[in-house]
């Protein structure tokens, strides 16, 4: 297989053009849906660039590094994969079409595809060069003075009336996002639950940035899918889902604190770990050494139930009710917990634990030994919780100013489907990735885009009815974060095949 550097500009774009016609169809706030079957036979309908290109089984490694830049780009933006293809096959073209004109088709060439191929490598640096070290100045005065610069308050805010937003600008923003994405009927609903949820994980004096770095990184843990139900049933809930049930009886509800702690290990010490392997002997000299070694065994089960029966008994004068085990407990753990009338929730995931011990501000317990006052959490309430068609447990924290001072929540994302609800969760995540390269400040001065009004020789010059910007305005579009551009969405302005 030839390496990709020597690929012609022509099977290139023809690659390009194939992602180019499969994202097509569903561009735009009036695109339409694209339907994949698996071999299966299940179904899966969608409008996001994003898993419309990973359904594709591409085999041509072209296709597959192209689909791979999008994912990085849309991993970190959130947005804009099915623009990336169309952007791409369109610059494609621009650059085929140029390098076949006769005046850039040179004589000092053996042939004419290699002074094509030529040209297009020429045409390709000036335009990455043009990218890479003026287009970002370009944009910067041109586009960003005609933004308008959103605040915290206004993410947040909550609408009293559909027709009559107080927040008309985010709910714009977010409305023509999810129309992409999700149905025209779907994204008004959906934008005011984005901004309910942010309102609830706002910190305070803190960057907005960092509330949505948080329900970033943490949304793996911060949102349950429920299929089964239309998506007006998405709501929020106090606290958090843990998603796994009670192993032993759950803790009866009373107007008590209930106290938990997050281990990391297992309870009961092992006789063997892990690859280990107990060799047994044979003859006279090996039954001694067997009846040795089982005289060692029975010593140390007995020792081993005595350390278990004394880490519960530190955990009851602890007052712990709940334990939250990141592995699978022992049958002797259960019974002796089932006995002492205190619950487990084994198997509990890495992010869940860790969202935990962010919310309730205590230190899991490596070593069962070492139990102390900071590894016991504070909770309202810790009970089963019925989603769908599956049993969870919830948990509540209190309210503490040495954590965080904001409301825990969790989201629960409803569909008709699995593939809905997932699309709807992705969707969900991206708008909040979204927000967030909306939020990152912007990485160009004041003063670089004010000396390019002072160049009028260049050919990349831009002049605003002749007139220098003020360095007052590029303070406030340039390097504010939260500067938006308002969009058109009219059917007239809609990108037409081969336009």
């Amino acid at each position: 297989m030839l390496p990709i550097e020597h690929l012609h500009l022509e099977h290139v774009l023809q690659t390009v053009c194939v992602l180019e016609s499969v994202v097509l169809r569903s561009f735009g706030p009036e695109g339409g849906q694209v339907l994949f079957t698996r071999d299966t036979g299940q179904a899966m309908l969608s409008r996001s660039g994003t898993r419309i290109l990973t359904a594709l089984r591409l085999e041509h490694p072209l296709a597959r590094m192209v689909v791979e830049c999008v994912l990085k780009h849309s991993t970190v933006t959130g947005d804009g994969s099915k623009t990336f293809i169309l952007l791409l096959a369109s610059l494609l073209r621009m650059i085929q079409k140029m390098a076949c004109q006769e005046p850039n088709v040179s004589h000092t060439y053996n042939s004419r595809e290699t002074a094509e191929a030529s040209t297009a490598r020429h045409l390709a640096d000036k335009m990455l060069a043009f990218a890479l070290e003026e287009l970002d100045d370009i944009i910067a005065m041109g586009v960003v003075p005609y933004g308008c610069c959103l605040s915290w308050e206004d993410f947040t805010a909550k609408t009293q009336l559909p027709a009559c937003p107080i927040n008309h600008c985010v709910q714009k923003l977010l409305a023509s996002f999810f129309h992409s994405r999700l149905g025209r009927t779907q994204c008004d609903f959906i934008s005011n639950l984005t901004c309910e949820m942010l309102t609830h994980w706002k910190f305070k004096s803190d960057l907005p940035s960092s509330s949505l770095h948080f329900v970033n990184d943490n949304f793996a843990a911060l949102h349950t899918p429920v299929s089964g139900f239309p998506i007006s049933c998405s709501r929020l809930i106090e606290g958090q889902v843990i998603h796994r049930d009670f192993a032993t009886p759950c803790p009866q509800a009373d107007h008590q604190p209930v106290k938990a702690v997050v281990v990391t290990g297992c309870l009961q010490p092992k006789l063997l770990s892990a690859g280990e392997v107990l060799v047994l002997g044979s003859g006279e000299q090996g039954r001694e050494e067997n009846s040795r070694k089982e005289s060692s065994i029975v010593q140390f089960t007995a020792w081993a139930e005595r350390s278990l029966e004394c880490v519960i008994a530190k955990l009851q004068s602890l007052g712990v009710s709940v334990l939250l085990s990141a592995v699978k407990q022992s049958a002797a753990v259960l019974t002796l917990a089932a006995q002492a009338e205190m619950c487990i929730v084994e198997c509990v995931s890495e992010d869940e634990l860790s969202l935990f011990a962010q919310l309730s501000g205590a230190t899991p317990v490596s070593d069962c030994w070492v139990i102390e006052p900071e590894h016991v959490a504070a909770l309202t309430f810790c009970r089963p919780i019925l989603l769908g068609a599956h049993r969870y447990v919830h948990v509540a924290f209190h309210d503490s100013e040495e954590r965080i001072t904001v409301k825990p929540c969790s989201l629960v994302i409803c569909g008709p489907g699995e593939g809905q609800t997932d699309q709807y969760a992705c969707a969900f995540q991206d708008a909040i990735r979204m927000l967030l390269s909306t939020w990152e400040p912007i990485g160009i001065t004041a003063t670089t885009a004010s000396k390019k009004t002072l160049q009028p020789n260049k050919s990349t010059c831009l002049h605003v009815d002749n007139q220098i910007v003020k360095a007052s305005l590029f303070q406030q579009c340039v390097l504010e974060p939260g500067c938006v551009i308002p969009a058109v969405c009219d059917v007239s302005c809609r990108l037409k095949p081969g336009s």
